[in-house]
């Protein structure tokens, strides 16, 4: 091989200058689109020559024909590519004729959104939340959302299907190659010039005749007029009442008269009211009085209350709590009907905040207020359970609308309260003590074992200290259960309070069934707790044997110590 080292000879220069000529023509690129000439055709794959390469790009066949360019595949055409590698791993050249279209696809799809024109395309499939539309022009996929198909519902959709029709790009995100269109405003687009001529048939003042409820936003309520225009009654404008929604005062589907107060021709919207077209009957609030009876009509029940009419216009909420004395989480469909006219009492009139707030309850007497009368606390009255939970009975007394509250510790003085509540049923007759009576409160309060005679009291005429003889029922490893004689309770002496002694400390000594005697070591009336020992009273009689016979250790109070003595006062008599 012959190597030339001298470049100054006219072979050389002229060699050099041909090279360099053709590199500067062609600029070949990763990632750019370039064109390639159809050069051989096999039944597989198509052979492309670019100028500039050192081999041949290869593109499959199929992929030609399913981007519809079944037309160019003919020796001599031109197809543009992808250059996507220079040389991969076995050398060879990488393109891509899809990829190239997509790309000029989407310069196209960025060049109509930055102008703000619309592109051609057809709607092939339906997804979820809304529709693919291909772009015609490209092949390009698109996102349609269902709320931009039609500016008004449509519950089919297959008469727009694979139709070619304008679209409008309305985003585009670089970033991820997405893009999203809408039909919905080339259709408005084509309505707004109609829409700016029918707003121009209406000025501030007009009244408009017949206007259909449409439907409901939490800021007011729209109206079709006529089937041309649709505009809205601000929820400030509904009623010169207080109303929280729409569907407080109107059903979808009635008609009523509007009023018009703005017109605005920039943005193609008419503003109307409702309450404007009759006079404001506010106005005739000082013809009502506080805590005066008015009969009331009742115009609309809800979950929470009902609305009434003072007068027409004027309109009132009577909340549920309002509704009854003794019934809670009363509900107003199941007391009245639109239509019915009750009484009221008006509780509170704000003329700044233009509200009247009424009650049904205070209409009528206050049957805690009679039971009171009637049934002063410390009265026994005769009662009937209607009701029972875990821990207490309601009573019903006679005929009065109330149940009284009776808890399972005023049952009795004597067992547990829980399991003396199982002993009752429902429908039972029991006669009962008035406790307590809150009408403010709307709770009363009775009890059964205050009706018998306290078994406490038998302590009454006993005192802290007091030496008694009780009867031993049984014992465990924490104390001993005893009964005193004469009385109906059972008390607990512990095991520290058995003896002085911790050896003499044993339940175990006692079997059950004995009497022994012991002190009461804590009596309280009020709480009504007592508490008794054992080691108390053998305290209290060692201080009263050491008083009488001396000091402890001075050898007195031996058996015999004193003998000698009382033999030699003997012997003198």
């Amino acid at each position: 091989m012959e190597i030339y080292k001298d470049l100054s000879n006219p072979a050389s220069k002229e060699f050099q200058e041909l090279l360099n000529s053709q590199l500067s023509k062609v600029k070949i690129e990763e990632g750019k689109i370039i064109e390639g000439k159809v050069n051989k055709i096999t039944e597989k794959y198509v052979f492309l020559h670019v100028d500039g390469l050192k081999s041949e790009p290869v593109l499959d066949i199929n992929e030609l024909k399913n981007m519809g360019l079944s037309q160019k595949i003919k020796i001599g055409e031109i197809i543009p590519v992808l250059l996507e590698r220079l040389e991969d791993k076995m050398g060879e050249v990488v393109v891509s004729a899809s990829k190239a279209q997509k790309i000029k696809g989407w310069d196209i799809l960025v060049e109509a959104y930055e102008k703000n024109e619309p592109i051609m395309g057809r709607i092939t499939s339906k997804c979820k939340g809304g529709c693919i539309v291909e772009h015609i022009d490209t092949g390009s996929l698109m996102f349609l959302p269902g709320s931009q198909i039609s500016d008004k519902p449509l519950k089919d959709i297959s008469h727009l299907m694979n139709e070619p029709q304008k679209f409008a790009l309305i985003k585009l995100d670089k970033i991820r190659g997405n893009a999203c269109v809408s039909r919905k405003e080339i259709i408005s687009s084509f309505k707004k010039e109609d829409k700016a001529k029918i707003i121009e048939k209406y000025k501030v003042g007009d009244i408009i005749k017949g206007a259909e409820v449409k439907g409901y936003s939490t800021f007011g309520c729209f109206f079709n007029v006529n089937g041309e225009l649709d505009v809205l009654v601000h929820l400030q404008e509904i009623s010169y009442s207080r109303v929280n929604h729409p569907d407080e005062v109107f059903n979808i589907g009635e008609k009523h008269d509007l009023k018009v107060i703005s017109v605005d021709k920039e943005k193609l919207q008419v503003g109307c009211s409702v309450k404007q077209l009759s006079p404001d009957p506010f106005e005739h609030i000082d013809n009502y009085e506080l805590n005066k009876v008015y009969k009331v009509k009742v115009v609309k029940i809800m979950d929470f209350g009902a609305f009434c009419e003072l007068e027409p216009g004027l309109t009132t909420l009577l909340h549920s709590s309002e509704l009854s004395w003794t019934k809670k989480n009363v509900s107003a469909k199941k007391m009245f009907r639109v239509g019915d006219e009750i009484e009221c009492v008006i509780t509170e009139i704000d003329k700044e905040k233009r509200r009247v707030a009424i009650s049904h309850k205070l209409a009528k007497e206050n049957p805690f207020e009679i039971f009171e009368q009637k049934y002063p606390v410390g009265t026994l009255v005769e009662g009937e359970i209607v009701n029972k939970n875990e821990y207490s009975l309601f009573v019903k007394i006679e005929n009065l609308d109330i149940d009284a509250f009776l808890h399972c510790n005023d049952l009795t003085y004597l067992n547990n309260g829980e399991e003396e509540l199982t002993k009752y049923k429902i429908g039972e007759k029991i006669k009962v003590k008035v406790l307590e009576i809150k009408s403010t409160e709307q709770k009363v309060r009775v009890g059964l074992r205050q009706t018998k005679q306290d078994p406490f009291d038998w302590f009454k005429n006993k005192k802290k200290n007091q030496t008694i003889t009780v009867k031993i029922i049984s014992s465990d490893n924490k104390g001993l259960i005893v009964r005193p004689e004469g009385c109906e309770m059972d008390f607990n002496i512990k095991k520290s309070q058995i003896a002085i002694n911790p050896a003499d400390a044993r339940p175990s000594r006692f079997t059950g069934g004995e009497r022994i005697d012991c002190a009461i070591a804590e009596l309280d009336f009020n709480k009504r707790k007592v508490q008794l020992s054992i080691k108390l009273l053998e305290e209290i009689e060692k201080k009263e044997a050491l008083e009488k016979y001396g000091s402890e250790g001075s050898g007195k109070n031996l058996p015999f110590s004193s003998l000698s003595e009382d033999l030699k006062k003997k012997d003198k008599k």
